[in-house]
């Protein structure tokens, strides 16, 4: 390797907050970098380099509000750059006060981008009303929060500005209170680091090559051209791994890396890793890896995975990856007694995640021998499991701490370059940190599944439902991930939240090369809603009742039975969301509006046999803090601030001493941070990790006194049944959630406005339990009208992240959240989780609402061809690029 570099330096002035500098700018480098990697203006973010579509690394050039992961630094020679340091400390502070106060921020990775052009926006304009609020920041896209609380924000510091009040984050608080966000103006600001922040000694960076095809034998892999890059420090292959090359969280089915004679099974395979002196040495020297093919046929689809005589995808399993079956009473004789049925096919299609920070992992080797990584998992103790197999060393031997990520949505729970940098890190003695590129994030990590669902359902003559019969089939593509339980949640999610006595449910997940699909909010169940759902309203069209009162008839309450069987015995909060919306809803009707309602049930806890766990210590330090280490990872949710609100509550301490942390000093394996159930059961350990605090505190012990006690809680829950289990009733899941939406569309068939009430069983903290379901519905309108990742002999046909589809601001319609709370007795203080139900009616919803306006009943997602759909500003792909062989 030539590990040097030899590169003729071009430099350009450029006064930077404020600061002459001199700026190197060879070889092409973007505004972006040159600021980050020279200046140490870390509060620009690179989510999508170079398309410029996200904002997240926007500063001022001359006065005008840019994007400068799109402009070469050479550009930027003898003009003044401003970046989010460099405004006064008066405006940082009301920003990163109004964000917090308003809970405006999650994740946080794209809100110091939005913060500048608030302050941009607002110099110019100082009092802004939410339209043109939602204008200005168009460039800027968020996953997390579906914008109300940002514009909601910008308002705030607005008023500031215009000398009518500072912004009040709460400061302090327990259980039910909107208590502001741990870490939040840190967040605001960009002064808390993101895994792609952090800086070390002798760092590295380090890029992968992936695989050119979806389906092709690797014959040779030669590493000469690349090695010899001036700056490149090692180029490894499979043949360097010395321990477990597969991997994966269910089956070892997944190379860390394609060796020669394999196959690659998708366009995300890797092939090479290599470690170089920066990021664009690094991508050039995997651009210079030759692979040498033979390119085959790739399956595409289901069906042609499923057909006899097909290529097995892959070889660790057959294509038929998994078959989940419910069936429970006679559907014959339901069938033949039922007043009205209806049926139809329904089809659902692949959606990439689309967080904001692509992926990235840091792994240093330490002066006791051991190695440790830093990740954005979504399950550390899995990451570490995993990656310490593929290095071929003990556990013990990986520190792994977490660096909460700037979003994940289920796409991070899969491991994805962790165990790369792990590698290069081994074997060069140094730090090494890989991130992604955008389009290398969209290739790689695991999507949400296309299903195609077959559906009949029937009821009585007065709307009550007799039987549901499905049969769906879900792409799972090249590696099985977590397809297997999304199947089987998206079967026991068949019938919706509806009492249905007869239920014939058959999911099957098929092996493709497609990219994988794996886990992503609503885990299966929103696509079997968006079936269920209409049938409920073609339903309703036959009984002669409008869609509220079939629902109402129908709808689940203690006692009632579940698809899977289960009887459900406390917390079902449907009733009451129905109650919640009814009022409004007649009101749209009797006026002729076009409104559409949809309910929907989300488990809390993956249940289904799974033993699962919360875990929680709590450590008095030296300097009367409290460390509050726990095993589920924050990912912009709220998590750990609500876990400190639960310390709080129990312990009677203030919020400021508790200082949540995520890493493996304790061993607090609770596996993937999913199946929205960290508050359900971290929650619960934290507090009766608390009440041994609070009785040695009642005791009369100080915290001095306690200094260096470890108080510990471990949560065991296994009490629930698998699919397979002969028990009835069976008893899948600890918890759920239930939602009545309403979609609202003005004249032209826009949605307008869109309610959501959700029974949350206790809203730990109001606002960021609000924020969790306007974020959800966001990501579900989107779901509706604009978001597809359709993919050409299984290569994704765009990495754009306006052509993907997710939803600006300026297509926001106003979101109405009522937070309805039936006590969850098995959670903490009433809760249970809210991160997921927030989209699973929503298409469904809007669907009905659709056709209302015109009469249309559409029966694939996305709506793209509806009004609804032809008046967002996102999700248009050039001609001809969408619809190829596989959705």
């Amino acid at each position: 390797m030539s590990g040097g570099r030899s590169v003729t330096e071009e430099r350009v002035p450029v006064t930077i907050n404020g600061v002459a500098r001199e700026l190197e700018v060879s070889g092409g480098i973007s505004l972006l970098d040159a600021l980050r990697e020279q200046c140490g203006t870390l509060s620009l973010k690179d989510g999508c380099q170079p398309q410029g579509q996200c904002g997240c690394c926007l500063a001022l050039v001359d006065g005008r509000a840019v994007t400068t992961c799109a402009i070469p630094a050479a550009k930027a020679s003898g003009k003044e750059v401003v970046t989010l340091e460099g405004v006064s400390d008066r405006d940082r502070r009301l920003l990163a006060d109004s964000f917090v106060a308003a809970a405006g921020l999650q994740c946080g990775f794209c809100i110091p981008g939005i913060a500048l052009r608030a302050q941009h926006l607002v110099a110019k304009n100082p009092s802004p009303d939410r339209a043109e609020i939602a204008k200005a920041i168009d460039v800027h896209l968020c996953r997390c929060t579906g914008y109300t609380k940002i514009v909601d924000a910008i308002q705030l510091y607005a008023k500031a500005k215009r000398g009518e009040g500072d912004p009040l984050p709460l400061e302090d608080g327990g259980v039910g209170v909107s208590l502001a966000r741990v870490q939040g103006r840190e967040l605001a600001l960009g002064d808390r680091p993101y895994v792609c922040d952090l800086r070390r000694d002798g760092l590295l960076a380090g890029a992968v090559r992936l695989s050119d095809h979806a389906r092709a034998r690797v014959v040779s892999i030669d590493a000469t051209r690349a090695a010899a890059l001036p700056g490149v420090h090692a180029v490894l292959t499979a043949a360097d791994v010395p321990g477990e090359r597969w991997y994966g969280l269910i089956l070892k089915d997944w190379p860390g890396l394609v060796a020669i004679g394999e196959e690659a099974r998708c366009v995300g395979d890797v092939i090479a890793a290599i470690a170089a002196d920066d990021d664009r040495i690094a991508r050039r020297a995997a651009e210079l890896v030759d692979v040498e093919y033979e390119v085959l046929e790739p399956v595409t689809s289901p069906a042609a995975a499923l057909a006899a005589g097909a290529p097995q995808v892959n070889p660790t399993h057959g294509n038929l990856l998994s078959k989940t079956e419910i069936k429970r009473g006679d559907l014959a004789a339901a069938r033949a007694a039922s007043a009205h049925v209806v049926s139809g096919h329904w089809s659902t299609q692949r959606i990439e995640h689309l967080y904001l920070e692509p992926e990235s992992a840091l792994a240093e080797p330490l002066a006791d021998g051991k190695l440790r990584l830093y990740t954005q998992g979504q399950g550390i103790f899995d990451d570490r499991r995993q990656v310490a197999a593929f290095l071929g060393i003990a556990e013990e031997q990986l520190e792994v701490e977490l660096v909460p990520n700037g979003g994940a949505f289920g796409g991070k729970e899969d491991m994805s370059i962790q165990a790369h940098a792990a590698l290069l890190a081994q074997r060069l003695g140094r730090p090494v940190r890989v991130t992604l590129t955008r389009e290398q994030s969209i290739r790689l990590h695991p999507k949400r599944h296309p299903i195609e669902m077959d559906y009949e359902v029937g009821c009585d003559a007065d709307g009550k439902l007799t039987f549901v019969h499905a049969r769906l089939v879900g792409d799972t593509g090249a590696y099985a991930s977590v397809g297997a339980k999304v199947l089987e949640r998206a079967a026991g999610h068949s019938c919706g939240p509806y009492d249905v006595p007869v239920v014939d449910v058959e999911a099957v997940a098929a092996t493709t090369n497609n990219p994988p699909c794996g886990a992503m909010r609503g885990f299966g169940a929103n696509q079997s809603h968006f079936a269920m759902e209409a049938c409920m309203d073609l339903l309703a069209a036959k009984v002669g009742v409008n869609a509220w009162e079939l629902r109402w008839r129908n709808a689940l309450d203690v006692g009632g039975r579940f698809s899977s069987g289960q009887v459900l015995e406390k917390s079902v909060g449907l009733k009451q969301t129905l109650l919640a919306v009814k009022d409004e809803y007649e009101a749209h009707l009797a006026a002729g509006r076009a409104v559409g309602i949809a309910c929907g049930i989300k488990n809390t806890g993956i249940g289904n046999g799974a033993v699962e766990w919360g875990k929680a210590r709590l450590v008095v330090e030296d300097d009367n803090t409290v460390s509050l280490y726990n095993g589920y990872t924050e990912m912009g949710q709220g998590l750990l601030t609500v876990l400190t609100q639960c310390a709080v509550e129990v312990t009677g301490l203030p919020a400021k001493l508790f200082r949540p942390k995520v890493d493996s000093t304790f061993a607090l394996g609770c596996g993937q941070t999913t199946g929205s159930r960290a508050t359900l059961f971290g929650g619960r350990a934290v507090a009766d990790a608390a009440a041994k605090l609070r009785a040695a505190l009642d005791g009369g012990a100080t915290l001095d006194e306690l200094c260096g006690q470890v108080f510990a809680a471990d949560v065991k829950i296994d009490d629930t049944n698998s699919p397979d289990e002969l028990v009835d009733p069976p008893k899948t899941h600890t918890s759920f959630g239930f939602a009545t939406q309403m979609c609202v569309l003005d004249e032209n068939g826009r949605v307008e406005r869109f309610v959501a009430a959700h029974d949350v069983g206790r809203a730990v903290n109001p606002a960021l339990c609000e924020g969790q379901i306007e974020g959800s519905v966001h990501m579900g309108l989107g779901y509706a009208l604009s978001e597809n990742l359709s993919c050409t002999d299984g290569r994704p046909d765009t990495y754009k992240l306006r052509e993907i589809g997710v939803l600006r601001a300026r297509d926001m319609p106003e979101v109405a959240v009522i937070l309805v709370e039936d006590r969850e007795p098995e959670g903490p203080f009433g809760a249970k989780g809210v991160g997921e139900i927030g989209l699973v009616p929503t298409a469904a919803a809007v669907a009905g609402a659709l056709e209302r306006f015109d009469g249309i009943r559409r029966y694939t997602l996305p709506m793209k061809d509806s009004p609804a759909g032809r008046a967002v500003s996102v999700g248009r792909l050039p001609r001809n690029a969408e619809g190829g062989s596989a959705r």
